[in-house]
């Protein structure tokens, strides 16, 4: 196994200082000017596509996919790449259908969407729960994963070093988005997201040359699908021991289109970056180039998993590496899914490309992590601090209210942090948990949008009622697949909302409801181009790894 040489140390300096330098150059202001709310939340809305694309993928690729994403690889196969290949088809129904309207609203922020829509209270309850959800699941997560991948690969691997990395990534996270906001994060961004591309592919090509005694990628590409074929079903059968997190054909028409389209719709810290856009049809662009990019990443992310457990399985005409199950397996027998991708690196990558690799894996969790702390407190900010604290009409007071917030979300997520040890696959969890909250949310948002009736009182109903009803269907004595679980959660919450909308409704129309004439979902040629081209991507994916 090699070690970190001072190659190694050399190139992640370096990218440290680079990204800082970059961060704190384009949060630079002139002389005698303060930045606006504008500036630091959303950037001047100045992003082109391009910045807006590799933004958005900078911020959703993090220790969450390297590790947790390659950990379902080695524990479930391709089929866990649904969460991405699903998600550029997803983008492509949130630019078109989503955007123009929240756009056209001019918000900082999802729940002022809510507000505008609805009233202020449920905004209120949807900002403190959004503010609680990232620090204490999204930010902790980052976290202890990416803390856990560097101990794997820089420390001794038994999370002796764990805690120190996990301050020392977040102080590096908030050294440049706390003073610059949006525009330090989305510059940044662009970046990360191409040094994580150029990392992740290097290692999966170096662990593909040595899963075979006799070295080759296309050698090594033939022997795991050759030896761990059932690991390339993208869509699992009810025999299949993980069918429970993955449900089958329910996959793409069920239960992770509610993931999805909450996630890359509704959730703050994603959306933020299209609202910063020049136009709406820069933003729209800026999620199809995102959309290609994700069709991209299980190549360096679920694929390294799977090239991992077969080193760890040993089938016939595999490269024996001494110590490989003592290293996957826990004090109590269990197998570490999670530290599938460092330890390819700290196996398979060599001295000077190791620090590329480790500044690439660095940078995917940075950029999460400084995106989530900038939503974090774009939200706490402009929809708790603003309405019911701020004393000062020019708003002026925003901007230092935002930086504050970054530094006390951070300290609560450190202290936190360390209690994710016992996850198994951290992947699953995040999915899991968020899982709960999510069809509620999403149904509110998309009864809103979309259906006129739709008013305040069903709407609290609904989410309010969404609760209870995710936890009924999670300890019904019959096992229900959480994502089908979340499926009828969003489908009985939509029905209680049409319920008790229609029940109290004193007119035809929600007097908030908002007109979407024909040209609301009106695209360029560009972006129509972009999406036909994905969509049939998907279309010969899924047909080669049904």
């Amino acid at each position: 196994m090699g070690t970190f040489g001072s190659l190694d140390y050399i190139i992640f300096a370096a990218y440290g200082l680079l990204i800082l330098s970059l961060g704190l150059w384009v949060s630079r202001t002139k002389k005698g000017q303060k930045k606006s709310a504008e500036d630091y939340f959303l950037a001047g809305k100045s992003l082109p596509f391009w910045a807006i694309g590799a933004s958005l993928i900078a911020a959703n690729i993090s220790a969450e996919q390297f590790l947790g994403m390659s950990g379902s690889g080695f524990a479930i196969g391709l089929a866990i790449a649904s969460y991405e290949w699903m998600a550029a088809l997803t983008l492509i129904v949130v630019a078109k259908y989503f955007l123009p309207i929240f756009i056209k609203q001019n918000l900082f922020t999802i729940p002022q969407f809510i507000e505008r829509r609805y009233n202020t209270t449920l905004k209120t309850i949807l900002a403190v729960f959004w503010v609680g959800l990232f620090i204490f699941v999204n930010l902790t997560s980052v976290l202890f994963l990416g803390a856990t991948a560097l101990d794997t690969i820089l420390g001794n691997g038994d999370g002796s070093m764990t805690f120190y990395f996990i301050i020392g990534l977040a102080f590096f996270a908030a050294a440049y988005s706390t003073w610059g906001g949006l525009a330090a994060v989305a510059w940044t961004d662009v970046l990360q997201v191409v040094l994580l591309i150029i990392g992740g592919i290097i290692t999966t090509i170096i662990a593909l040359n040595n899963v075979t005694p006799e070295g080759g990628v296309f050698t090594g590409l033939d022997h795991i699908y050759s030896s761990a074929g059932e690991k390339f079903n993208m869509v699992l059968r009810r025999d299949n021991p993980e069918f429970m997190n993955l449900p089958g054909i329910g996959v793409l028409i069920g239960g992770l289109w509610v993931a999805n389209l909450y996630y890359w719709g509704f959730n703050q810290y994603i959306i933020q970056r299209a609202l910063a856009a020049k136009s709406l049809r820069e933003a729209q662009r800026g999620l199809a180039f995102a959309a290609f990019l994700k069709l991209l990443i299980p190549l360096f992310v679920v694929i390294p998993g799977i090239i991992a457990f077969v080193m760890f399985s040993q089938p016939e005409g595999t490269a024996v590496i001494d110590g490989v199950r003592s290293d996957f397996l826990r004090p109590d027998g269990s197998i570490n899914y999670d530290i599938s991708y460092p330890w390819l690196i700290r196996t398979f990558i060599p001295a000077g490309l190791r620090g590329l690799v480790v500044a690439a894996l660095t940078a995917a969790i940075v950029s999460s992590l400084a995106s989530m702390l900038n939503s974090t407190s774009t939200i706490f900010t402009m929809d708790i601090y603003k309405p019911y604290l701020s004393k000062r009409a020019d708003g002026s007071d925003l901007v230092p209210v935002g930086r504050i917030t970054v530094l006390i979300a951070l300290v609560i997520a450190i202290i936190v942090a360390p209690a994710l040890e016992a996850m198994p696959q951290m992947f699953q969890y995040i999915q899991e948990y968020t899982g709960i909250v999510s069809p509620g949310i999403l149904a509110v948002f998309m009864m809103g949008l979309f259906w006129k009736k739709t008013n305040t009182r069903g709407a609290i109903t609904g989410v309010l009622a969404s609760i209870p009803v995710a936890v009924l269907l999670k300890i019904l004595p019959v096992e229900i697949p959480f994502l089908d679980q979340m499926l009828y959660t969003c489908l009985i919450t939509m029905a209680i909302i049409v319920m008790v909308s229609l029940a109290t409704a004193k007119q035809d129309e929600d007097p908030k409801a908002i007109p979407l004439p024909k040209e609301t979902f009106k695209t360029g040629r560009k972006f129509n181009i972009a999406a036909y081209a994905v969509m049939l991507i998907l279309v010969v994916l899924y047909t080669v790894f049904w």
